[in-house]
């Protein structure tokens, strides 16, 4: 509890977003540098199937990660 409050008076955020954020960067590198698989990029950031990391993907650029992946 202490980590959350100090988290988010230093950035004015909740945690929660703060690692949606951090896994999303993560997740636009791996997508545009790596060969590997969408499910693989989703399983190595912790999501335990690769439709819920497709789902927190789109959510939050509004397209796919293989949309993203062949911009």
């Amino acid at each position: 509890n202490h980590l959350n409050r100090a988290l988010k008076k230093t950035t004015n955020k909740p945690t929660s977003e703060l690692i949606a954020e951090r896994l999303l960067q993560e997740s636009k590198i791996l997508l545009k540098h790596s060969q590997q698989d969408i499910s693989e990029i989703g399983y190595s950031l912790g999501f335990s199937e690769a439709t819920h990391f497709s789902n927190f993907f789109k959510k939050h650029t509004e397209i796919s990660p293989s949309q993203f992946r062949n911009v």
